[in-house]
């Protein structure tokens, strides 16, 4: 049986900052074992390499480690279990502060639509691409604020209720040809500007498309990193016409086909 037991196991590894480096030590010898370097266990967790000789004789007297020559020590089946119940303590605070702790205190933010009190229950909804609060619990997703806001004002919120309900956005997508197809002159401007006045966005993907929109007198709202913007934008409930040159229109419709988003690809060629 193991010496002293009592006081090797009466305090855990959150509790004990002996038995804290008790653990760390007894895992690097299992990692070593049999041929263990002090200074280099002492090295690993920030220590000198005296502390470890003084733990290595604790180790031995508590029957947790066996020393099988010099700088030769191997873990007991008693080390074993104490390393197992040490880990099984750490395993389950760290399940209880993922699940009980951080979940709880998880804020996201929003914008207010109304002025809004620290503590106030909110209503949430998804408006323009963007998360809203407004005062009250008359939706079908509330929440609590952890600050005041005015309205327009950015508002931490905290303690998610329901979903938030609203609809996906759709992605229009305007195959434009490679320069030597053609590229921007290709396409009708005029079709391309009339569709614009349907969709909240206009993103380009590639200089053909760039060209093309300008062409149109289109202001460009994403231009840049344009296969995660155009999803997020689709995922927040907007409506997006992407034009995209041929050669990275696969890019985008993997994604979009990935993530069940609506988009259709059109013509809108001279003809």
């Amino acid at each position: 049986m193991p010496k002293n037991t009592d006081e090797a196991e009466g305090f855990g590894v959150l509790q004990s900052k002996r038995n804290a480096t008790r653990y760390q030590i007894l895992v690097q010898i299992a990692e070593r074992q049999p041929a263990v370097n002090q200074q280099e266990i002492a090295d690993a967790i920030g220590i000198t390499a005296q502390a470890v000789s003084d733990y290595l004789k604790d180790l031995v007297e508590h029957d947790y480690v066996n020393k099988r020559g010099r700088g030769r020590y191997e873990v007991t089946k008693e080390g074993v279990d104490w390393l197992i119940s040490q880990t099984d303590e750490l395993r389950h605070f760290v399940q209880h502060v993922s699940q009980d702790v951080i979940e709880q205190v998880e804020i996201e933010t929003a914008i207010a639509t109304t002025e809004i009190r620290e503590g106030e229950s909110v209503s949430l909804t998804m408006q323009d691409g963007a998360l809203r609060a407004m005062s009250g619990r008359t939706g079908s997703a509330t929440a609590v604020a952890v600050t005041d806001a005015k309205a327009g004002q950015d508002v931490g919120i905290t303690n998610f209720e329901g979903v938030v309900d609203y609809e996906l956005g759709t992605v229009t997508v305007v195959a434009i040809p490679q320069v030597q197809d053609g590229g921007s002159s290709a396409v009708n401007p005029d079709k391309t500007l009339e569709m614009a006045d349907s969709h909240d966005l206009v993103a380009v993907a590639g200089i053909e498309a760039l060209a093309a929109a300008t062409a149109a007198s289109l202001e460009v709202d994403i231009r840049f990193g344009s296969v995660p913007a155009v999803q997020e934008a689709a995922t927040k409930g907007l409506d997006v016409l992407l034009l995209t040159a041929k050669d990275v229109l696969s890019r985008h419709t993997d994604k979009l086909r990935e993530q069940n988003l609506s988009y259709e690809v059109v013509d809108v060629g001279e003809k």
